[in-house]
């Protein structure tokens, strides 16, 4: 599962250096310049865009904070898709009639150009719809179901319960939507490799395990996650015995007579793909599947490189990192070749935390512990400070066996819900104490939180550009910031420091192996090779890394890609600007004009030193 404010343009330099730290705001003004009201127009127009997305999701509107349909879901059908598109071309023939981007301020520009990029995407996306996986180990539906109830359904009062109760209700049509999606790709030719299947049915299994569900002799042994789920949101309420009694039996009677028949069709239908799916894992392999990868790169990196530079990047990377890593192995005097280091330090017990519920906690707090040690140090490097609050969670145990190493989810738009930094504490040999500092900043602070908590708080922006998102830029400036806390003297121990290079190796080798899987067909087997070449990976993780990037062509891609971008532009501004570039100011740049295209990005980094002269 990724829009901050911007720096004021003005035609003259010393009006520019004046306004550069001020928010623009377009719509205040009594008596307003032309471009106010060609820029109160667009405001108008992308509102309404907004809105009319917001209507077409239930699940996005409640990942705002919004209680909108807030008992339904979005339907999965070709019709909903067709409404869609129709509705991104609609908007975006009237923006280009209605709105005159040459007389629209330069904010109101980039929100046009913005909107503009965003739109066409969608649009050429609609291409490739069936080419999607409705069902794998990452973003499958199977687990998107439960972990949007668990995570994002609050339930504050007795009708937000009921809307629970219509969602779990409303599984079954939801699910049998979802495989006859499925069921239409794989007509075309579009199914997963075989080994994604029995993760399919393990997260789904695990839905069903338990309370209200009970075992083969009828006796429950626990609470199955939505069970329990729901009971705590429902003991929590402020209502009387009866009404808590009474949703708690309408929610029993709505695992029980949709969720699970649901759930056991997904695993029928899991169970007969696996038997029909091959082994070779490259989207190579599909209908057109060439054309598809390159729109996935385009996509995803928001640039016009073809698979063959972002290889030949890949492997300069590998190179330059190997150097560091080099030179780390002689700091702490290791006598021996570099995969000799990465063996021992992988076999080091000290560097591991018990796999246990006591070494799961150590973690978290030991996580929890670095992210508020990293945000007392904000001002050093941030004029802009997030206001919504995070947290550090393990990911749930009925997806972690599938789940990614971490991810990050944004805060509500109103601020009840924090961010929330997942940590996958399934195998603790997969999480080394040595890259827990670099995986925290990256999900937490300063990377995804300071980011995307940002964007949603910048009220002068268009909401598109405060919940939208552009994966080069936002795990790019996540990858980036896991460099930021050496500035201030972290990484002090040199295998931390060595723990934040195998971060960036990996993003490194995901260069060469994304593009290596998907357009030059290497094996499974290759790609689980090479990480374990280049990187002090336990086999398992490697795999694991290696199933990810099977199932999310391209999107490997773009950490790298974005974080290089960011430092040849933060280098660039140095260069231009000498004992005048302030840092601070740098990042208020990158961070507070919404998540960008990198090329949009660059201009505004361009216009900003220009002001600064």
């Amino acid at each position: 599962m990724n829009t901050p404010r911007l720096i004021c343009l003005a035609a003259l330099a010393a009006t520019l250096a004046g306004c550069a730290a001020s928010p623009v705001r377009t719509t205040t003004a009594s008596k307003a310049s032309p471009a106010a009201d060609a820029d109160a127009r667009a405001t108008a127009f992308f509102e309404r865009a907004f809105d009319e997305r917001v209507a077409a999701s239930p699940e996005y509107a409640a990942q705002l904070g919004l209680r909108q349909r807030y008992g339904e879901w979005t339907p999965m059908t070709e019709a909903e898709r067709a409404a869609s598109l129709a509705r991104t071309q609609r908007q975006l023939a009237e923006l280009g009639r209605d709105i005159d981007r040459t007389a629209l301020s330069p904010q109101g520009k980039l929100s046009y150009d913005i909107f503009t990029t965003s739109g066409k995407r969608s649009i050429a996306g609609a291409e490739w719809r069936y080419h999607g996986y409705i069902f794998d180990q990452m973003n499958g539906l199977q687990s998107r179901i439960p972990a949007f109830l668990i995570n994002t359904h609050r339930v504050e009062t007795v009708a937000d319960a009921e809307a629970y109760v219509s969602r779990l209700q409303g599984v079954a049509e939801r699910v049998d939507q979802a495989i006859a999606m499925a069921t239409e790709s794989e007509r075309r030719g579009i199914l997963p490799p075989k080994f994604v299947f029995p993760y399919v049915v393990s997260d789904a299994r695990n839905v069903i395990t338990g309370a209200p569900f009970g075992d083969a002799a009828g006796a429950a042994v626990s609470d199955s996650p939505l069970w329990a789920d729901f009971k705590a949101k429902v003991g929590a309420l402020q209502a009387d015995d009866a009404t808590r009694s009474r949703l708690l039996s309408a929610g029993e009677a709505a695992l029980r007579t949709s969720v699970e028949p649901a759930y056991r069709r997904i695993i029928a239908y899991a169970t007969g793909a696996g038997q029909r799916a091959g082994t070779d894992d490259g989207v190579w392999r599909l209908p057109d599947g060439a054309r598809y990868y390159d729109h996935l790169l385009a996509n995803y990196t928001t640039t016009s490189m073809t698979a063959d530079e972002i290889h030949a990047l890949g492997l300069g990377e590998v190179a330059r990192i190997e150097g560091e890593m080099r030179a780390i192995m002689q700091r702490v005097g290791f006598k021996g070749s570099l995969p000799e280091f990465f063996e021992a330090v992988r076999r080091d017990p000290r560097f591991y935390y018990p796999d246990t519920p006591e070494g799961k906690a150590a973690y978290l707090a030991d996580a929890t512990r670095l992210i508020d040690d990293m945000r007392a140090r904000l001002p050093q490097l941030f004029r802009t400070l997030p206001k919504a609050s995070m947290i550090v969670k393990a990911v749930e145990p009925f997806r972690e066996r599938s789940a990614g190493k971490a991810f990050y989810t944004s805060p509500s738009a109103d601020g009840k819900r924090p961010g929330i930094y997942y940590a996958n504490l399934y195998r603790m040999a997969d999480m080394p104490k040595y890259e827990m500092a670099a995986l925290a900043y990256h999900e937490g602070i300063p990377g995804h939180h300071m980011q995307l908590a940002i964007a949603g708080e910048l009220e002068e922006l268009p909401r598109f550009r405060r919940f939208g998102g552009f994966t080069a830029y936002s795990e790019g400036w996540g990858l980036y910031t896991e460099r930021l806390p050496k500035e201030l003297g972290l990484y002090a121990d040199p295998y931390d420091d060595f723990g934040r290079l195998t971060m960036e190796m990996t993003r490194a080798v995901r260069l060469v192996v994304d593009t290596g899987l998907h357009a030059k067909r290497w094996t499974r087997e290759q790609v689980i090779q090479y990480h374990l070449a280049k990187l002090p990976m336990t086999r398992d993780a490697a795999t694991k890394a290696t199933e990810r990037y099977i199932v999310m062509p391209g999107q490997a891609t773009a950490y790298m890609v974005g974080m290089l971008k960011i430092v040849a532009l933060r280098e660039k501004a140095k260069a231009a600007l000498g004992p005048r570039f302030d840092i601070r100011d740098f990042h208020d740049v990158v961070l507070r004009s919404g998540a960008l295209p990198l090329d949009l990005l660059e201009q505004q980094v361009d216009a900003w030193i220009a002001a600064s002269r």
